[in-house]
C-alpha cells in the first residue's frame, strides 16, 4: 500500500502544448483539409476538387480577419491556427491577441489573420472547428472547476474523448483548470470492473491475487482499481493498490469508503458527477473527481470569422 506525496506528478498531469507532437497535428489538419477539398472519407471523390466557391474570386486576392469570441470563454488551442492556415497554404500569417487558458469576454479579438483570401476563406470552417471544439472544452471545465469553490480536490478528466482527438481535448482540459487523468491504456494498471468480471476476480482472495499480479508484473507503473462495492476496499488495499476509485457509491456510503482508502491509498471517486453534484463530492474529501462530461458533454465555444 502507498500513498506518497511524490506520487502526485505521477497520478496527474496538465498537458502543454509543447507536449503535442506538431506532426500528428499536421496529420489531422491534412485529413480536415481533405475532407473540404476532396471529399475525404466518400467511396466517390469529387472529379474536380478543390474550393468550388473560392475559386470564382479574382486570383491573388489578400485580405484580413479576425477571430472573434462572440460569447465569453475560456480559449484552448489558438496554437493550432498558423499550423492550420499552412496546411491550406497562401502564405498566411496569424497574430494571436489572446491566451489558452485566460479567460475573454463576448466579443474579443483571439487572432488576427492576413494573407491569400481563397486561403483564407478555404481554412476557415476547420480552423473555427478546432478551436471551437477546444475552447468549448476548456470554458465546459472551468465552470465545473468553479464548482469546487477552495476544495483542494483535483478535478480529472477521463478517456471518453472524441477518437484521434484525445491528445488536444486533454489540453483543453488542463487550459479549464482541470488535471489530465491517464492518457491512454498504456501509461497505467488501471483495473476495471469488466477486468475483475472477465477474471471472476470480484471478491476477496482472487481479488487481491489480481492486484497483487498486477503490481508484479508492471513495477514500473501505478496500479489504479476500480470498486464499487464497501466489501471490495480491504482485499484491493491489501495487495497493495495506490489509488482506489470508488465507482457510483450510494452517498451514504462514501464517507466512510474514503476515509478508508486514504489511510493508505489515494482515492478517486467517479459516477453521476455533475456541476449539481461537484460541491457535496468535494466536500466529502476525496484526492480526485473523475468527470467524463468535461469532454464528451461540452458544448462547442461559439466563434466566428470576421472580415475586415
Amino acid at each position: 500500500m502507498s500513498r506518497h506525496p511524490e506520487q502526485l506528478a505521477r497520478l496527474v498531469r496538465r498537458l502543454s502544448w509543447d507536449d503535442i507532437d506538431p506532426a500528428w497535428i499536421r496529420r489531422l489538419l491534412e485529413m480536415a483539409r481533405a475532407e473540404d477539398l476532396a471529399g475525404e472519407g466518400l467511396r466517390v471523390r469529387p472529379e474536380k476538387p478543390g474550393d468550388a466557391t473560392s475559386a470564382l474570386l479574382a486570383p491573388g486576392l489578400r485580405g484580413r480577419a479576425r477571430v472573434v469570441a462572440r460569447t465569453a470563454m475560456v480559449p484552448a488551442g489558438l496554437g493550432i491556427i498558423q499550423p492550420c492556415l499552412d496546411a491550406f497554404g497562401g502564405a498566411c500569417r496569424s497574430t494571436l491577441r489572446a491566451r489558452d487558458g485566460e479567460a475573454v469576454a463576448a466579443g474579443a479579438s483571439l487572432a488576427e489573420l492576413e494573407g491569400s483570401v481563397g486561403a483564407l476563406l478555404g481554412a476557415e470552417r476547420t480552423l473555427l472547428n478546432f478551436i471551437q471544439r477546444l475552447s468549448g472544452v476548456a470554458t465546459h471545465t472551468r465552470a465545473h472547476v468553479a464548482a469546487l469553490g477552495s476544495s483542494p480536490v483535483r478535478l480529472l478528466d477521463t478517456r471518453k474523448t472524441t477518437p484521434g482527438f484525445r491528445a488536444l481535448e486533454k489540453y483543453a482540459v488542463g487550459m479549464g483548470g482541470g488535471w489530465n487523468h491517464r492518457l491512454g491504456l498504456h501509461d497505467r494498471v488501471m483495473v476495471k470492473d469488466n477486468h475483475l468480471a472477465a477474471d471472476g476476480a470480484t471478491t476477496g482472495e482472487r481479488l487481491a491475487a489480481m492486484v497483487a499480479r498486477a503490481r508484479k508484473a508492471r513495477k514500473d507503473l501505478l496500479v489504479e482499481v476500480e470498486v464499487d462495492r464497501a466489501d471490495q476496499i480491504e482485499p484491493v488495499l491489501a495487495a497493495g493498490a495506490d489509488i482506489v476509485l470508488l465507482d457510483n457509491f450510494a452517498a451514504g456510503a462514501l464517507p466512510a469508503a474514503i476515509a478508508q482508502v486514504k489511510a493508505s491509498a489515494w482515492c478517486e471517486v467517479s459516477g453521476g458527477v455533475s456541476l449539481a453534484t461537484l460541491p457535496a463530492l468535494a466536500a466529502l474529501g476525496p484526492d480526485f473527481i473523475s468527470c467524463g462530461a468535461l469532454t464528451h458533454a461540452a458544448p462547442w465555444a461559439d466563434i466566428g470569422l470576421d472580415w475586415e
